[in-house]
């Protein structure tokens, strides 16, 4: 199973939006271990949404597509459509 999440922390107030193969507390582990990258700036990430998918590429588009919205306020509305 691959998974689309997005991680946001309130030090930066920013968010991340990437994909994986792994657990999410795992994937979530790793980027608050010591590793360079965007998320070595914040040591708050948290889980705030997630998609689940059967293959690699389904959940590469939905980390694209996301990306190229360049809207944190759609970010916001689709972290609150999924809360209802």
């Amino acid at each position: 199973m691959f998974q689309f999440y997005i991680l946001f922390s309130e030090t930066l107030n920013k968010f991340y939006v990437g994909h994986t193969s792994e657990e999410l507390d795992e994937r979530l582990r790793k980027h608050l271990s010591s590793h360079s990258g965007f998320t070595a700036k914040a040591k708050d990430w948290k889980i705030v949404y997630s998609e689940k998918f059967t293959d690699k590429s389904s959940a590469y588009k939905r980390e694209l597509k996301i990306k190229s919205w360049k809207s944190k306020v759609k970010i916001i509305e689709l972290i609150k459509s999924s809360a209802g």
